[in-house]
């Protein structure tokens, strides 16, 4: 009943939080994307400090030492919403790669492509390859970092979904290494959840994929290193939490 009642108190604030905000910034819009940016940083703390207070849920980086300095591309895991807001923070301003139908969502769709989001669409083809190259370039010569999910959506732990070619084409593409993220947050904060669970997200960066592997071979490296990670981060959680034990792979309890 506690963990129904925290989490209910979550969504409610997130929800009245951010409906509320997304007003405050409509006038953003006519200021540069700096300002845009500013602002849907402060947003994902505060949300991420709500939901410690309110859930129990914080997280915990490892493999610091993996973080280039300057701008780079990240290719993560992405099993839950709490990811996106986890780069907004953990990196200063980055270009997340996001479904260009997110741009139509009244308010928040506007003041993600105001913030310079790189929206593409996933059926365009050749065609959405080079938009995606094109904003990823122009992110990282502004001295932003690049974050894609290379699933292309969110993936419940302990399935798998294959890897697109989005990421291939950043790397060949951009001739730039790509520097792959591990998460296990989708045992707290599942897809279409409505628990939020305590505990700790673990989130790892590793060590970078340099140039000069044909695409193949990066696409099995890729994977094979992220979800290798991923694996053994959703196992450490469930092992930290008895609850999350019970979990059934794939199945984040309290899903709708």
């Amino acid at each position: 009943m506690m963990l129904f009642l925290r989490s209910a108190l979550f969504n409610a604030v997130f929800f009245l939080w951010s409906a509320g905000l997304c007003f405050i910034f409509l006038p953003l819009l006519v200021l540069p994307e700096r300002v845009m940016l500013r602002a849907g940083t402060w947003w994902s703390k505060s949300i991420i400090r709500i939901l410690g207070l309110t859930a129990g849920t914080r997280f915990e980086i490892r493999g610091a030492e993996n973080i280039p300095t300057g701008a780079a591309i990240f290719a993560s895991k992405h099993q839950s919403a709490w990811d996106t807001l986890f780069y907004m923070i953990f990196l200063p301003g980055p270009a997340l790669v996001v479904k260009r139908e997110l741009f139509r969502i009244p308010l928040y769709g506007w003041s993600a492509r105001h913030a310079g989001m790189i929206g593409v669409d996933r059926r365009g083809g050749a065609r959405a390859l080079k938009h995606l190259i094109r904003g990823a370039r122009s992110a990282l010569k502004g001295g932003r970092s690049v974050v894609i999910f290379p699933q292309g959506t969110r993936t419940a732990p302990g399935t798998r979904e294959p890897y697109q070619v989005g990421v291939a084409a950043l790397y060949r593409g951009l001739d730039q290494p790509i520097v792959p993220v591990a998460v296990n947050s989708g045992i707290f904060w599942g897809r279409r959840a409505f628990l939020k669970r305590p505990g700790t997200i673990l989130i790892e960066v590793l060590p970078a994929i340099p140039t000069g592997l044909d695409r193949d071979d990066f696409m099995a490296e890729l994977e094979r290193r992220i979800e290798t990670a991923t694996d053994r981060l959703v196992a450490e959680g469930r092992s930290r939490e008895p609850a999350l034990a019970r979990q059934q792979p794939g199945e984040p309890r309290g899903d709708r």
